[in-house]
């Protein structure tokens, strides 16, 4: 296309030393922060070689390319990891030449992979996997276009590193920069609620030992309480965006709040009114105007008048449906939240600040949770918060709120849902469920069709109500028979094992410290005989 042809003489300007080495055919990928491009190199020898030239936005830090590239160029080039052959640079505009990989895209060859294909794919997924985490690097945005599949050659990628953290010891030294310098610019939150409309409302806050030492901050929130219903406007403090919320309903229930919190009893801090303390017991909510603003007193004299006050003021809206107004005064929390939506591991849509490999396994059970159900994308949620109800109505309520303890954050939630049975749920959506066997003696958790599902089942996201989402997805499930695979067409999709679910299961364990590593998802029965 015309632009497209643009966008190329664009490239070749901005980065004049491609032009004598390079012909580039198209542009092949175009996300976020970079865009891709499909191009050959004539080789000494004579043959032409396709490449893939990763154009990085201008705006991109200089450290966060240097991190990128070090990821590419320490644990790329084996293992199904991407390796990178070329590094060009012209001012602020920085081109990665790396192999080209021919792939299919996921969506196209989801519901015509064999059982064994799915297998095999899971198991080079946690090859690379294993690789990266190997070096101390957390991929933060694994999923199937990040994960480049050619199904004729039997041939896998990992690719883009450019959201990758490193671990406490991690072997890449410019993550260790690049977390150093994140730490600096996060602000400690003690409270940060997101609403869900009709839905959901949330509250997260830190652990009290952290609340007792945070200085007062005025809150840049507007917040409207209605019934349930907890509306403000709130700002991102990661990636520097702001997060307009607005009520709506979620899975068309509307009844189910979910409430998360610090996993504390009480905490205390100090909040500056103009001329007196803010009274707590009259539970009013106070709106920055309220409180006195940083811009009219300098930090040092906030400072100041902060130790100046004699009382501390206890939060007495701990695991409760409201936000009283020293909560309201803090500043929020910031916890690195980058990744696609759909793919966030529990620990990251609650803003925990210690996040681990572990987001990376989560993201890889996803992936094999579409694989089985045959249903992409499974989740899909506008909000974190969603995500995380959308993620409770397969693991289950009570399951996410005691796994939420484990890492310090407390979820209440008014309704309880029930876990589905993996199996299922997995077998339901595949319209594979009357041929399959079952193993003797499992008991199926309450049928697919009587709870609310995620939106893979078919966009429940959208407002509307229960009885309808329910009635649609019974049609979807027992009315198409356009879902039932014929036996010739089962493709292994009759005799899925359980170790299939069992692995399933360690992947989306709610708990990222009891989660399944990648070296021990090889190690697993599912992949017996591939070792």
């Amino acid at each position: 296309t015309a632009g497209m042809k643009k966008d190329i003489e664009r490239l070749y300007e901005a980065v004049p030393q491609l032009v004598n080495v390079f012909k580039i055919k198209e542009k092949i990928g175009e996300g976020t922060f970079s865009s891709v491009y499909l191009a050959t190199a004539q080789l000494q020898t004579g043959h032409e070689e396709k490449m893939a030239l990763k154009h990085l936005i201008p705006t991109s830090h200089p450290l966060r390319i240097a991190a990128e590239l070090q990821c590419l160029t320490v644990a790329g080039g084996q293992d199904n990891v991407m390796g990178v052959k070329y590094c060009f640079r012209k001012n602020d505009h920085v081109v990665i030449v790396m192999p080209y990989l021919e792939h299919e895209s996921f969506l196209d060859i989801l519901n015509f992979l064999s059982f064994e294909e799915v297998r095999e794919y899971m198991f080079n997924l946690f090859k690379a996997l294993r690789r990266i985490h190997h070096f101390g690097i957390v991929h933060r945005d694994v999923k199937p276009s990040n994960f480049l599949y050619n199904r004729q050659l039997k041939e896998y990628a990992l690719v883009d590193f450019g959201l990758a953290q490193g671990t406490p010891d991690t072997k890449i030294e410019l993550l260790k920069t690049a977390h150093s310098e994140d730490q600096q610019e996060s602000c400690l939150q003690n409270n940060s609620t997101m609403p869900l409309g009709n839905g959901m409302s949330v509250n997260v806050t830190v652990p009290k030992q952290i609340a007792q030492q945070s200085a007062s901050k005025p809150s840049d929130k507007k917040f409207i309480s209605h019934s349930k219903i907890q509306i403000k406007e709130e700002r991102e403090g990661k990636e520097g965006s702001v997060h307009h919320s607005v009520q709506r309903s979620v899975f068309g229930e509307r009844n189910f709040n979910v409430y998360s919190s610090t996993y504390q009893q009480s905490s205390s801090t100090k909040v500056i009114k103009h001329s007196k303390m803010i009274d707590v017991s009259s539970r009013k909510l106070v709106t920055k105007k309220k409180i006195i603003s940083t811009k009219a007193l300098n930090n040092g004299t906030a400072r100041k008048a902060a130790s100046g006050c004699s009382l501390n003021l206890i939060c007495d809206c701990y695991a409760t449906d409201k936000v009283c107004s020293v909560c309201l005064s803090r500043c929020q929390q910031v916890a690195p939240r980058a990744g696609t939506p759909g793919f966030r591991a529990p620990e990251v849509l609650t803003k925990c600040p210690t996040q681990t490999t572990a987001i990376d396994m989560w993201s890889a059970g996803i992936i094999f949770l579409s694989l089985l159900s045959g249903r992409y994308p499974f989740y899909k949620a506008s909000d974190d918060l969603t995500a995380l109800a959308q993620i409770m109505t397969v693991r289950g309520s009570r399951e996410t709120i005691q796994a939420a303890k484990t890492f310090g954050k407390s979820v209440l939630c008014t309704q309880v849902v029930a876990a589905q049975n993996l199996r299922t749920l997995c077998e339901k959506l595949r319209g594979t469920n009357s041929s399959c066997k079952r193993s003797q003696g499992e008991v199926p958790s309450k049928s697919v069709s009587e709870s609310t599902l995620p939106t893979a089942a078919d966009k429940l996201c959208a407002p509307d109500t229960l009885g309808k989402q329910i009635q649609h997805l019974k049609n979807i499930q027992e009315g198409d028979g356009a879902l039932e695979m014929k036996a010739a067409d089962m493709k292994g999709w009759d005799q899925v094992p359980d170790e299939a679910y069992d692995l399933l299961d360690k992947l989306l364990d709610l708990n990222p410290a009891t989660r399944i590593t990648a070296k021990e998802a090889l190690q697993h029965p599912f992949f017996k005989d591939m070792r």
